[in-house]
């Protein structure tokens, strides 16, 4: 009986340790995180998601990819919601068109780019959502939140503000005596000294054809800014036409007849390649490819200049414009993440990182970095009133330009054919509405 009871009392003590060692370690847990079951201690399987997202920046796709995943990470963490994101990023010549197709084929993607001038008709054709109470429009400045509006509703979120008009090679406009051009006159001057120097004065690049028909958006646009403001509601209303305006070839004529070499063999990348490494003046080309430019020449000093479109110095202004806006289609299926990638692109503590990589303008409060050279020496442009707001044109009127000036280049259209061309463009365009 002895023995017994010594060991069960042994046993006892043994019990009590473990359960004292056991209550001891209760402190030293880990907490359930936020996605585990209450009192369960097994975590939720998070919450799986796909989005697909359409944009037109193909050069910048690494850097999209990255600031996806940071928002990726943000969602697992603070939703326990594993995103997917089906990234589309084709050629700018291709961009609309298969973009136009998905939409009224009912296969939108969730988030799409597009030209803030392209917002009305989107808008219309019930493409996009109202954007109005989301938190990133606060945010905005108010300039350019007013690029993106239809009808008093906030419809896209902007993403490349420019103020914009041709590239030009400020090392080699140094070295030979030049400054940028005000007048036809002035420019036709400057085009004879480089040729005479052996110096290409403007790369051609039309390869892809958005690239010569920005030459038709800053003739136009300066055109009709400074001579024509009646223009675009003569068109709209079957009055007028493009032989009202027909001076705008005398700046494309000059740009073409003092072009580089083989310009159908050369597109965005080669271009860009062929500009940073000084092979040409000047480039009828936005400064959204500086970071394209800079990436082949670090050290290489651009700026931007208004182009001329008659000999009146007043004429020769900056181009405003929003020309990337980021949309939401009212079909999507995950609106709500969605809308969270959306308010991430101008999130306070990450944005300012990306939009600098980009060399973009900043377009918001939260946006503190410093901005580059060509974009102080655009603005002082606008800040003395030689500025005009991007034209609104009708859809399908810039794709047959682009189309157009290709045909113009190599003979195959007359100034006649492509007046014919675009007038003919815009009145379907009207017509259809």
């Amino acid at each position: 009986m002895k023995r017994a009871f010594c060991l069960l009392l042994a046993l006892t003590m043994v019990l009590t340790l473990v359960s004292a060692c056991s209550s001891g370690n209760k402190g030293n847990e880990p907490k359930p995180s936020p996605s585990q079951t209450a009192g369960s201690g097994v975590s939720e399987a998070p919450k799986k998601v796909e989005l697909k997202v359409f944009m037109t920046f193909p050069r910048f796709k690494d850097q999209f990819e990255q600031y996806f995943d940071q928002f990726k990470e943000k969602q697992l963490a603070e939703k326990n919601i594993d995103v997917t994101i089906q990234l589309e990023m084709p050629n700018a010549d291709q961009a609309k068109q298969i973009l136009q197709s998905r939409l009224s084929s009912g296969d939108a993607p969730d988030l799409f780019t597009l030209h803030a001038n392209d917002i009305p008709t989107y808008y219309e054709a019930g493409y996009i959502a109202d954007l109005t109470g989301q938190p990133f429009v606060g945010k905005l400045y108010e300039a350019v939140a007013e690029t993106v509006k239809y009808d008093g509703k906030v419809a896209a979120l902007p993403m490349e503000s420019l103020s914009w008009g041709y590239l030009y090679n400020k090392t080699l406009f140094r070295d030979n005596g030049i400054t940028p051009p005000q007048t036809l006159d002035e420019m036709k001057a400057a085009a004879e000294k480089l040729q005479a120097a052996g110096v290409k004065p403007f790369l051609l690049a039309f390869q892809e054809s958005w690239i010569p028909q920005l030459m038709m958006a800053l003739s136009l646009g300066g055109t009709v800014s400074a001579s024509h403001p009646d223009w675009i509601e003569g068109m709209n209303a079957g009055e007028a036409s493009y032989a009202d305006v027909r001076s705008v070839f005398d700046i494309i004529d000059l740009i073409m007849a003092n072009g580089s070499d083989k310009p159908f063999e050369t597109g965005n990348e080669a271009g860009s390649a062929d500009f940073a490494n000084g092979k040409a003046a000047m480039w009828v080309q936005g400064p959204w490819n500086a970071e394209t430019i800079l990436k082949v020449n670090p050290d290489m000093e651009f700026g931007v200049a208004p182009l001329p479109v008659s000999n009146e110095a007043s004429d020769t202004m900056i181009n405003l414009a929003t020309s990337t806006s980021l949309a939401l289609s009212p079909k999507s299926a995950n609106k709500e993440v969605a809308l969270d990638l959306l308010n991430y692109m101008l999130d306070d503590k990450d944005s300012s990182a990306l939009f600098e990589e980009l060399k973009f303008n900043p377009i918001a409060t939260v946006h503190t970095y410093e901005v580059f050279p060509w974009v102080n020496e655009a603005s002082e442009y606008v800040s003395k009133g030689k500025a005009y707001l991007d034209l609104k044109l009708p859809n399908g009127v810039t794709d047959e330009a682009a189309k157009q000036l290709q045909s113009y280049y190599v003979k195959d259209a007359t100034q006649e054919d492509v007046i014919a061309a675009l007038d003919k463009v815009w009145r379907t365009a009207v017509k259809s509405k």
